[in-house]
């Protein structure tokens, strides 16, 4: 039996045409909050989180760039020039100007969930997502960059060690912990999601 052009035709703009049904969309409850990436430096909170919100469909913000916008100056000089507390409180500001507009994948700076007032913020307005990496995995990566205030003239593997002493306590208040390895990011991304769906699943039973 053949089909005629005209045929196929219909039936394939009949086909895009289609929306699919709610119910099939099956990320649609990980667009109603913002979900918040924290962990380290290095592990990816920002790479991993372009990719994670394009796989969403959701906007992507990064913490870090939007302070240096509101500040009209790069992080290493606002560290240089009026310290890390003071970056910690534009920080804070910013962070929660983000949490209040809609639901994106927020990167944000490796010290904002060690602030108290800034981790209460996304605790109550966003999804908390602890990305957890191997340190020695880290410090590769690290090694390779000359932009983290933090390391500046330090052993990038101590610096690490003492970040996650201080560190790890907090993070593990995150909604969730992903582990991800020296891997794709998009491997990061499917842990990601299959995480946050479980998380949701378990939030409506």
């Amino acid at each position: 039996m053949g089909y005629s052009i005209a045929g196929l035709r219909s039936w394939r703009e009949t086909v895009r045409s289609c929306k699919p049904a709610p119910f099939m969309d099956r990320f649609e409850p990980l667009r109603r909050r913002t979900i918040a990436l924290v962990g380290l430096m290095g592990v990816g909170k920002s790479s991993v989180g372009r990719r994670l919100a394009n796989a969403l469909g959701m906007g992507f913000r990064d913490a870090d760039t939007e302070v240096e916008a509101a500040a009209g100056r790069s992080i290493p000089d606002i560290f240089a020039e009026l310290g890390e507390a003071e970056f910690r409180k534009g920080e804070r500001r910013v962070i929660a100007r983000l949490l209040d507009e809609e639901p994106v994948v927020l990167a944000t700076g490796g010290g904002a969930f060690m602030d108290p007032a800034t981790r209460a913020l996304i605790k109550a307005k966003a999804v908390s997502v602890w990305l957890k990496t191997d340190l020695d995995v880290l410090a590769r990566r690290l090694a390779r960059k000359d932009n983290r205030p933090l390391l500046t003239g330090r052993n990038p593997k101590e610096v690490l060690l003492q970040q996650a002493e201080a560190r790890y306590p907090c993070y593990a208040q995150a909604d969730l912990t992903v582990e991800t390895g020296d891997t794709a990011h998009q491997a990061s991304v499917d842990q990601i999601l299959k995480a946050l769906s479980t998380y949701w699943e378990s939030r409506v039973q």
